[in-house]
């Protein structure tokens, strides 16, 4: 299985956009292995973005994620039988990781007929700056401000 390094495997990219962007969103839409619902599900979001915006998806899905991917988040982390929210920076990966995870969250929570509709309002909110997604980012960042007292050095 894995040789010990703590390397991540290289994504490969996507079929149609060849981005590995939304591979990494298609697989994070994926549940129980089932890729090719999670791949018409996605295109079908990509298809509605680009009818209503007349521009490039992938750019504005890219556009969306770097809206939402935080800079800091909270760790927690035991001190003599206390535990402390100490915030830490966020690495590029972890951030693009963390941002489709908040964003297909906040779609699944939104009311809506079909997933691919719910997906592409979501993605357009974002990239706008607007939506649950955003909201999430901006309470981390709030909550990373009042725990800034926690941080030993970190800023």
């Amino acid at each position: 299985m894995s040789s010990g390094n703590s390397t991540p495997l290289d994504l490969v990219p996507d079929p149609v956009y060849q981005s590995p962007v939304i591979q990494m969103i298609v697989n994070r839409l994926m549940k129980k292995g089932k890729k090719t619902v999670a791949y018409a599900l996605c295109y079908g979001a990509m298809k509605n973005i680009e009818e209503s915006t007349q521009q490039d998806p992938v750019q504005v899905i890219e556009q969306a994620i770097r809206n939402v991917t935080p800079n800091l988040e909270l760790k927690s982390k035991r001190r003599g039988g206390a535990t402390f929210q100490v915030p830490v920076p966020v690495s590029g990966r972890r951030g693009t990781a963390l941002a489709i995870r908040w964003i297909l969250t906040a779609c699944r929570k939104r009311s809506g007929r079909t997933m691919a509709s719910k997906l592409s309002n979501e993605f357009l909110d974002a990239s706008k700056n607007m939506g649950a997604a955003v909201r999430k980012k901006e309470e981390m960042a709030k909550m990373a401000e009042a725990n800034r007292v926690y941080s030993t050095g970190r800023f």
